[in-house]
């Protein structure tokens, strides 16, 4: 019966889709021969792009930290600590509100020990923990064995275990011996299933694949840069720098030739250029300071403050404080170049003389927009946002190109394009704000807390409202005292955007700033209470309460150092609909994989012939998502009933409410056909 069973689990690991099980970090192990008597256990990782392994002595409270760890060590001493090799990245993570280390690419770690001669037997494992900008591993184990025999007289050297000395001899378990009644006893809790009852550890990953899993949001963030991209290209077109010149171009490129049709292509020429000039420019910046170089320049500190200052810069600019433009001599020397060349380059010339001439009110546009996409940390971000914006900017001249007769419709410039500047130096300095308040919290100084935050974004999006009615001038600003219709629904929008704040200054969670205002435990005063809790933190102790209340089973695989988990538990669980749903119809069981408190015995199985010890009660919970559903990344919700059968396809880290209360109901509809 145990063979079957056995081969029954391999065949079903074997068969899973990889699609959610993560290995991003592959470690090579190795034992280096420093002398007779010293040598080095070196931990050699590649990981995948896009993933991180942390550092070691990272301090509590943060992510997992990398530590080494012997089981057995005979004929040989440990020589201080665990140390890592590489370019170590040091950033700011706002969550933790701590400095955290990290390597990228690769990561070493190397540990010395002498040998006291004589033969020696050294057993281990390394422990990491790895995170993407979605989702973070459960503590993972490089095990290790060596042996040998040192030069020199062999001295009487007690061996040392990783448990304390009264720690109980290691079980060995198997997978096909791994029932839940061995499981379920391992932390010294009642055993809730005994034999010939339900098996609540047997896998369903059949089951979730049959029902349809999470689709990845990569695409959909790329979709959403270029989106973010093609608004500030519009943006950028109704300002004075780049409004005005449009009908003159346009224009010029239908008039400088007899032939209409060549007219009209070389205005598509035209706005092709424009595409390329600037995705060029996205691409340099990448290739130029890298994008793991960005990446931790945009969680750094020191550079959030030049950001914050060179977005205040940048609002100054837009209030008529100064103009910010490149050299004249080069627009002027591109511009005679472009006279005395023909052809596409001429044309080309021209559209690069538009980029420097419009880089006043295109510039700080567009630095913002690659100081947003840098926190991506991929290669082609900026590329992407820089292909919406120039996309944005240039379709205007190819469609007035293609229809001449909508230039006389065209708006005329005035001082409706000043007002737009105007707004977006508001806008600035909202978002100055929020690189300051990641200064803030590294160095600790307190002062931009989150009602203090807050405040400040009241009294901007409120100032920027009096602008729009008419009360406030700025130095371009004509006096027609007028407002027209649009700028009155403007207005009114950054009123409203204002009083939908106020709130939060009493511990309102306020989902629509979540992302850019500081974590809520900086506020000191919160009226606000309406958190989900988990009932049981045990996986049989909860599912036996399930079957006797008659109700499903919400899962909550999570850790203590997930960052996507605390934004879901944040920025989801405190919806109403969504807590009433997960407190009254679903009994919630939230396993954390990190979970550090010992087994009472390490446990060993044999995962897809891998011998595996189980040594927590965070490796216990990591094995049954493995095990049990076929992933290994949190945060990841699953819906089963009081018998362990999913309900519902899995649901991972997407901040989408109506999608997870559709998740959620979808569980409980199923759950009741099945009664």
């Amino acid at each position: 019966m145990k063979k079957t069973f056995f081969a029954t689990l391999l065949l079903l690991l074997a068969v899973v889709v990889q699609a959610q099980i993560h290995e991003p970090v592959k470690f090579k192990t190795e034992l280096k021969t420093l002398s007779d008597d010293e040598v080095e256990v070196i931990f050699t990782g590649t990981i995948d792009k896009g993933w991180h392994v942390y550092s070691t002595d990272l301090g509590d409270g943060g992510p997992i930290s990398a530590t080494f760890n012997t089981e057995k060590l005979s004929g040989a001493t440990i020589v201080g600590k665990l140390k890592p090799i590489g370019k170590e990245v040091a950033a700011f993570d706002k969550l933790f509100e701590m400095k955290v280390r990290y390597f990228a690419n690769t990561a070493q770690f190397v540990q010395k020990l002498k040998l006291t001669g004589g033969a020696y037997q050294i057993d281990g494992y390394l422990e990491y923990g790895a995170c993407n900008d979605e989702n973070c591993l459960p503590p993972t184990q490089v095990p290790f064995k060596f042996s040998g025999k040192a030069v020199g007289a062999a001295k009487e050297t007690p061996v040392t275990e990783a448990k304390a000395d009264d720690q109980p001899a290691q079980s060995e378990v198997t997978a096909d011996t791994v029932a839940p009644a061995t499981i379920g006893g391992a932390e010294g809790t009642t055993n809730i299933n005994v034999a010939g009852e339900i098996d609540l550890w047997k896998p369903v990953i059949n089951e979730l694949q049959s029902l349809g899993e999470t689709i990845s949001h990569e695409d959909m963030s790329w979709i959403y840069i270029f989106f973010t991209g093609f608004i500030g290209g519009l943006l950028a077109l109704f300002t004075p720098c780049v409004w005005p010149i449009i009908p003159m171009t346009v224009s010029f490129f239908l008039k400088r030739s007899k032939d209409k049709k060549k007219g009209i292509r070389d205005a598509w020429t035209y706005g092709a250029s424009i595409v390329v000039i600037y995705v060029a420019l996205g691409l340099a910046i990448t290739l130029i300071f890298g994008a793991s170089a960005l990446n931790a320049l945009s969680t750094n500190a020191i550079f959030n403050i030049l950001f914050c200052l060179m977005l205040i810069v940048f609002a100054a600019s837009f209030f008529g404080a100064f103009e910010i433009t490149l050299p004249s001599k080069w627009s002027n020397a591109v511009d005679s170049k472009a006279e005395t060349t023909s052809g596409l380059l001429s044309i080309f010339l021209m559209a690069f003389t538009l980029s420097l001439v419009s880089f006043s009110c295109t510039g700080p546009i567009i630095g913002f927009l690659l100081v947003q996409v840098s926190t991506t940390g991929s290669v082609v971000a900026p590329a992407i946002g820089m292909l919406g914006f120039a996309i944005a900017l240039a379709l205007p001249f190819t469609l007035f190109a293609l229809f001449p007769s909508w230039l006389k419709s065209m708006p005329k410039s005035g001082g409706w394009m000043n007002v737009i500047k105007v707004t977006l130096g508001f806008l600035e300095l909202a978002f100055a704000l929020k690189f300051l308040s990641v200064a803030d919290l590294a160095y600790g100084w307190r002062i931009l807390d989150r009602e203090t935050f807050l405040a400040l974004w009241i009294v901007l999006f409120t100032l920027l409202g009096f602008y729009l009615l008419g009360k406030i001038k700025f130095p371009h600003d004509d006096d027609d005292t007028k407002v027209s219709v649009p700028r009155f629904f403007m207005a009114l929008a950054s009123l409203a955007f204002a009083m939908y704040m106020v709130p939060g200054l009493w511990g309102a969670p306020l989902k629509a700033v979540s992302a850019f205002a500081p974590p809520l435990q900086t506020q000191d005063f919160n009226l606000y209470n309406n958190e989900v809790h988990a009932r049981f933190d045990d996986y049989d102790l909860g599912m036996e309460y399930a079957r006797q209340q008659g109700k499903p089973v919400m899962l909550d695989f999570t850790g203590y150092g997930c960052v996507n988990c605390r934004k879901m538990e944040l920025a989801v669980w405190t919806d109403p609909k969504v807590s009433d749903i997960i407190n009254n119809d679903y009994v919630l069981i939230t396993l954390y994989v990190d979970n550090k408190t010992p087994l009472t015995a390490p446990v060993k199985i044999v995962e897809n012939g891998t011998e595996r010890t189980l040594r927590t009660v965070g490796d216990k919970w990591s094995y049954l998502q493995r095990v049990k559903f076929g992933a290994n990344a949190q945060p990841f919700y699953v819906l089963i009933d009081n018998e362990g059968n999913p309900l519902n396809k899995s649901y991972s880290y997407d901040e989408d409410i109506p999608k997870y209360i559709e998740f959620l109901q979808t569980g409980l509809e199923n759950y009741k056909k099945e009664k």
